[in-house]
């Protein structure tokens, strides 16, 4: 591939994980721009979940095998089965050396390199693959997952340019991911209220909207349940502000898990002492009974 094509392939997976709105979104346009950068027939993105010991795939495109789903639920590997994620690249790092790309091929690997291929040597076979490149993805100067692209069996093999190309598009993944999750936790905060952590005023004011439209259109139930807490300014001119946030807490709590006796309803703090609960598809009489157990469980807590 020329260097105008590349270029042009880079700025294109850039400008897709750019116009995602969602971490599932940018994951695809991820994986897919690296595919067709890279010509191969499957790509594929993994987190390393370094609390639960695993490589958890994200997303796969292109030309699924049998039992490999675009949005896998499930589909993770221990990671000492990948060690190069874990293990390898550290000690790459730690010598001054960069978390570069590396091939391999049903055969073996392609390169000489002191990783770990045996697994990926197998999958290759298993799902009729003929070679891959491995991109390790790195946020904040951490190892975060990879980027993995394979070609079908007899399609040329991935070359010494094809790797350094391929860590060049994990370093645009990176940024591109870096960006999405700082979008995702801006969008997070706006519309969660940063005291109890249900959701705000804002979040209220937007699904409420979609619920009536949807009662306009499809005639559901939509019912909102009001509700503030009697004497919160008494406790807080009497106990002091931090008793009344561990009150206005304590009720979120409540208010949370009566919410969870209506499917898909949403629990909010609506602003100081008033919250609410906004059900939409459940039946009125349900909504009342939630109501009603509110009340109870309300009237129960103890400062």
């Amino acid at each position: 591939m020329g260097e105008d094509r590349r270029l042009a392939a880079v700025v294109a997976l850039a400008q897709g994980m750019a116009a995602a709105h969602t971490p599932r979104e940018s994951w695809r346009a991820a994986a897919l721009g690296a595919c067709r950068a890279l010509a191969g027939s499957f790509a594929a993105l993994s987190v390393w979940e370094r609390e639960l010991g695993r490589l958890r795939v994200l997303v796969n495109v292109g030309d699924r095998a049998e039992g490999e789903e675009e949005f896998p639920g499930d589909e993770a590997y221990p990671v000492h089965q990948f060690p190069e994620i874990a293990e390898f690249l550290h000690e790459r790092w730690a010598a001054g050396g960069e978390p570069n790309a590396w091939v391999e091929t049903a055969e073996g690997p392609a390169t000489a390199h002191p990783g770990y291929c045996h697994q990926r040597v197998a999958a290759l076979r298993r799902r009729g693959r003929g070679c891959c490149v491995v991109a390790p993805l790195v946020l904040n100067g951490r190892a975060w997952g990879e980027l993995y692209v394979a070609r079908p069996a007899g399609a040329p093999v991935f070359d010494r340019g094809d790797a350094d190309f391929a860590t060049v598009l994990a370093s645009v993944v990176a940024a591109g991911l870096a960006q999405s999750e700082r979008l995702e936790e801006a969008r997070r905060l706006a519309f969660t209220d940063a005291l109890t952590g249900l959701a705000n005023r804002r979040a209220v004011d937007v699904r409420l909207e979609e619920a009536v439209e949807r009662h306009r259109s499809e005639g559901v139930v939509v019912s909102l349940v009001v509700c503030d807490l009697n004497g919160l300014k008494r406790v807080n001119d009497t106990q002091g502000h931090a008793v009344g946030d561990r009150l206005l807490e304590r009720f979120g709590s409540v208010l949370s898990v009566c919410g969870a006796m209506l499917p898909g309803a949403l629990a909010a703090r609506l602003g100081g002492d008033e919250f609410c609960l906004l059900a939409v598809g459940t039946a009125a009489d349900d909504v009342v009974k939630a109501a009603d157990e509110l009340c109870r469980r309300a009237g129960e807590l103890e400062l």
